[in-house]
């Protein structure tokens, strides 16, 4: 592969914004179901910068070079998390992932989180993991009428289930899981994050139905404790803890 600098690295201290360009290598599995028995792979040459992102150099090889290349994004600053995907083997979000970061002297890879069916190129049809989440009824359910005044809660019982109120659902997570790729049962670590943040909602009356429904085979029990959901988080949550604490929650029925 052929640069036009060595592997980037930061700029001295007080000169400035790193501006220099160089050229990587996209290694890109492609997938068209209309043209393609299976996935194949396919390499693009692109000059980027040293601030570029992943999802730069996408945004690059398909409004300058190939059309056709098909993948999802939409705010590009690390908030929707639909531009999840597998890069150099690990789940990211392209958006947050600086192409200096990844080992740009050699092909960097890039494909479609694994676990859900795929669809195009790096795009998977999300409606499993949907399916997942709302099966954890991941909303608000109160009791008694309709309240007069705001339901109060302290800073403490607030922080009690702060951590997974910062999902995003790009299910960065749940396809990292070995249980999810091998068992379509399995809700995933995302359905568990989120009746987490309920089920520890001091201000919530369903905590134990969602125990209840995390109490199937499928539910809490599958997690092998591998903390690859924890390592895959974009937003930092403790995926494995936060599974932890359900279950404790299961075992001794108070939260």
């Amino acid at each position: 592969m052929s640069t036009t600098l060595d592997t980037p690295a930061a700029p001295e201290s007080g000169t400035g914004p790193d501006t220099r360009q160089f050229t990587v290598t996209l290694r890109v599995r492609r997938y068209n179901p209309e043209l393609d028995a299976e996935p194949h792979w396919e390499d693009y040459q692109v000059t980027v910068q040293a601030t570029d992102r992943v999802l730069d150099a996408l945004h690059t090889i398909k409004w300058e070079q190939d059309g056709t290349l098909n993948f999802r994004r939409s705010c590009a600053h690390g908030v929707c998390g639909s531009d999840a995907m597998r890069i150099n083997g690990r789940n990211r979000l392209a958006c947050k992932t600086l192409i200096k970061d990844v080992s740009p002297d050699k092909p960097i890879l890039v494909e479609a989180i694994k676990g859900l069916p795929l669809l195009k190129d790096l795009i998977v049809d999300m409606e499993p993991f949907f399916d997942a989440y709302r099966d954890v009824m991941p909303f608000l359910i109160t009791s008694g009428q309709e309240p007069t005044r705001e339901r109060l809660q302290s800073q403490e019982q607030r922080e009690r289930f702060d951590d997974t109120t910062k999902c995003i659902l790009c299910a960065a997570c749940t396809t990292s899981c070995p249980v999810f790729w091998t068992d379509g049962q399995y809700f995933g670590p995302a359905a568990i994050v989120n009746a987490h943040r309920f089920i520890f909602n001091s201000r919530d009356a369903g905590g134990e139905q969602r125990l209840e429904i995390l109490n199937e085979k499928e539910g809490v029990w599958r997690c092998r404790t591998t903390f690859n959901c924890t390592e895959a988080c974009p937003r930092g949550i403790e995926v494995t803890k936060a599974i932890t604490e359900v279950r404790r929650a299961l075992l001794y029925r108070r939260v």
